[in-house]
């Protein structure tokens, strides 16, 4: 078959080795299994976080919620009923203030950092490597074995970026960014005249205004309580101290570059949101948009600016990001936080962000974070899904039907088995079969050497 279809490719590295959890900081308490993807479509991914897996650079993770010593549920905001609360107010106040006033807050206030997939908390990367040289040439003279496999599900197009890093740093552990002209700022921009500056957030005002559901621009004059959107377009005075911009640009990562005409504008893929304070880059942010959902991935930002509470800050923007594509492409409509972790009391902040469901998992339906709280303060790990007759939907059903990519050659497992020698891979095929499900199976290529 010839490249012009787009595939994902997998290399499954199982999960029985304990590790260290970065949350109660036991040795040998953390459990996940993995597999390191040489590319992947954004339907795949989508398909995969729906099932509790979650990227970490290339490498795809999913916690063993049973095993392991504190459990990570998949957590998800719906963007468009998002109604920030009071601390959320406090945080976007205060933003608003510095940026009117100049004076940056004193002190640092408590607050959780969004999940950062390279953090204490997060998985080890694959100790051994890849245990083979595929690489995106070998994608495009890959063969089909057997006309009647199942056909790869046609998806939009994702932004991969050839420009910026894709090691995933911490918003737990921030650092300082790289220096002008190197790693994620390549090309910072001269100073610019004040008059200048006016001018510019005046068109981002105006840019904000046309995104924001809200008819009347003076807010005070209506009974309606203000939106997000009026939160943040307050920060934008034409006479403020300060100037914060926003930039977007495409960042490198396994999710392929694509658009679909009822996607949007920007088209799904991995990106950089970089914050840019007087010109200055004060931080960056790892997103990926997908067909239904904006997923944070992380955040680093500049230390000296930690006392603005820039972690919160983020989350709400892209919220509010979220939000501006829904009304280009309506499926997209979720705001994924990553995960949640009751067991963690510091890690429970993201419960915070409501409206919002924990991912069941043993159904893989969402359930109100609201009727979950009872059973996870009884139980570090429980089903979500109260239904006792529901069930996985997309449960392996046969082992055979699953694609592989051997020899540069995809074929369904059961034509692999006669083709190969040596001891049976079954046990492991069907591992990775049930934790991604039939549908993604008979998708996703299987790396077998």
């Amino acid at each position: 078959m010839a490249g012009n279809k787009s595939y994902t490719i997998v290399e499954y590295f199982g999960g029985d080795d304990g590790y260290r959890c970065g949350y109660c900081k036991n040795e040998k308490g953390n459990f996940s299994n993995g597999m390191w993807s040489h590319t992947m479509t954004v339907q795949d991914y989508q398909d995969l976080i729906d099932r509790g897996w979650r990227r970490s650079g290339k490498y795809v993770y999913k916690p063993t919620l049973k095993k392991t010593c504190c459990p990570q549920y998949t957590i998800r905001c719906h963007a468009q009923k998002f109604q920030p609360s009071k601390s959320h107010k406090k945080v976007l106040k205060k933003m608003s203030k510095f940026i009117s006033q100049g004076e940056l807050p004193i002190g640092r206030e408590d607050e959780e950092p969004m999940d950062s997939v390279w953090s204490e908390a997060g998985p080890r990367e694959p100790t051994k490597a890849c245990q083979s040289d595929v690489t995106c040439a070998d994608i495009t003279d890959i063969h089909q074995e057997v006309p009647k496999c199942p056909p790869v599900v046609e998806v939009q197009e994702e932004l991969g970026d050839s420009s910026a890093s894709s090691s995933e740093s911490s918003r737990k552990d921030p650092v300082y960014l790289p220096k002008p002209g190197k790693g994620a700022d390549p090309n910072r921009p001269p100073c610019r005249k004040a008059k200048d500056l006016r001018k510019e957030r005046r068109l981002q005002k105006d840019q904000i205004r046309q995104h924001a559901d809200v008819p009347n621009p003076n807010p005070t004059r209506s009974n309606q309580p203000k939106s997000l959107e009026d939160f943040i377009r307050e920060s934008l005075g034409d006479d403020a101290s300060h100037q914060l911009e926003f930039r977007r640009f495409l960042c490198d990562s396994p999710l392929e570059a694509e658009s679909s005409p009822d996607g949007p504008e920007v088209g799904y893929g991995s990106f950089h949101q970089q914050y840019w304070l007087d010109g200055r880059i004060v931080a960056v942010g790892v997103i990926d948009i997908l067909p239904t959902c904006v997923s944070s991935v992380y955040l680093y930002y500049h230390p000296d600016f930690a006392s603005l509470s820039l972690g919160s800050y983020s989350a709400l923007r892209e919220i509010a990001f979220t939000r501006q594509l829904q009304k280009q492409s309506p499926k997209l409509s979720y705001y994924y936080l990553g995960f949640y972790i009751h067991s963690c009391p510091k890690m429970r902040y993201k419960g915070q962000y409501r409206p919002a469901d924990l991912l069941c998992p043993e159904t893989y339906a969402w359930v109100p974070i609201e009727r979950c709280v009872t059973r996870l303060d009884n139980s570090h790990y429980a089903r979500l899904n109260q239904d006792p007759d529901a069930g996985d939907a997309l449960a392996l059903k046969d082992v055979g039907r699953v694609l592989v990519l051997y020899r540069r050659t995809v074929m369904p497992y059961a034509a692999y088995t006669r083709k190969r020698k040596g001891p049976s891979d079954e046990a492991t095929v069907q591992q990775y079969a049930g934790l991604v499900g039939q549908d993604c199976a008979e998708r996703i290529l299987l790396f077998r050497s």
